[in-house]
């Protein structure tokens, strides 16, 4: 990068707005990715839209219509697509907030453009007007018997769900979950596939361990060149823990693909040239995003990995 701009000065100094989507079902690790961009980034650089915002019906209303949050009727797209184009000319917005401790529609709420803007829920990907106005994309898909348990964990302890009521919520949503969100995979630049750990499926509840893949398509910008090096010497010391890195070429809904597979704890120094690169470019220190010792999580890696490539293709949009 000796010689260029930093991804920075490059996106500030550029007409330019940039849009992120990522997509998925509920509790399936959306925002923890999402987290990673805006950390990574900054605050003053992003503004984020959370979908749940676009309800048109409070979780009373859809109770009583029998409706999910799932099924494109229940929320406002037309608003979406409209307000996600008025950010990118630079523009703010006024849009409802969705609180999840009543189930109610609250606000208006003021958005301030930003450089960067992300949306997060459901339908980031379900029509053709949103696609067409994301730079870049990304699908999250955990295995069921993951998403799951993250779901009653989450709605549980965060939402005041009971697990009875939150197993029979999954059970009335799968059908809508099967036709509308689950085909919006075909469309997103990156998908994240997570599953239990082969080294053990406790591990994910105690360490945070899974198996994380992510499938790209082929880029047709230039990237800058990065190491996911691995000491071979050191692996004659073993390790006192196990970890595995797998690549193989997919075709889904007609797209080449490259499969790359993490588990269990990664040893930090394969990441060492990615942080730096990000480092360079953002000013921010992904160690202090990713806490850990020698290892760092599937999870993690692969976090660093989008933030690697969505700078990447941003900078060359510029």
């Amino acid at each position: 990068m000796t010689g260029r701009l930093k991804f920075r000065e490059i996106i500030t100094s550029s007409p330019g707005r940039y849009a992120i989507g990522v997509a998925g079902d509920s509790g399936s690790g959306k925002t923890t990715f999402t987290d990673s961009i805006r950390q990574i980034f900054g605050d003053s650089m992003v503004a984020t839209i959370t979908l749940d915002d676009y309800h048109i019906y409070n979780r009373a209303q859809r109770e009583e219509l029998q409706i999910t949050p799932l099924h494109p009727d229940a929320n406002n797209l037309a608003a979406l697509e409209r307000d996600l184009r008025l950010l990118k000319q630079g523009k703010g917005i006024y849009k409802n907030i969705y609180n999840h401790s009543t189930g109610r529609l609250e606000g208006p709420e003021y958005l301030p453009p930003a450089k960067i803007i992300i949306l997060e829920g459901l339908h980031s990907l379900f029509t053709p007007g949103l696609r067409d106005l994301l730079d870049f994309s990304l699908y999250l898909d955990p295995a069921s018997a993951v998403k799951r348990e993250w779901k009653i964990k989450r709605d549980m302890e965060k939402r005041g769900y009971s697990e009875r009521e939150v197993r029979e919520a999954i059970a009335r949503r799968e059908n809508d979950y099967r036709a509308y969100i689950a085909p919006q995979r075909d469309h997103a630049d990156a998908v994240i596939e997570i599953g239990f750990s082969r080294f053990g499926r406790d591990l994910g509840w105690k360490k945070n361990i899974y198996r994380v893949s992510i499938l790209q398509t082929a880029t047709s910008s230039s990237t800058d060149r990065v190491c996911l090096g691995m000491d071979l010497v050191s692996l004659m010391h073993p390790f006192d823990h196990d970890f595995m890195v797998e690549y193989r070429v997919v075709t889904e809904a007609g797209r080449k693909m490259g499969r790359l597979a993490f588990d269990g704890g990664i040893p930090r120094k394969m990441a060492v040239d990615v942080r730096r690169h990000i480092e360079e470019q953002t000013g921010i220190r992904p160690s202090d995003l990713f806490q850990g010792n020698a290892t760092m999580t599937a999870t993690d890696m692969v976090r660093l990995i989008v933030s690697w490539r969505i700078i990447n293709q941003l900078a060359n949009m510029a």
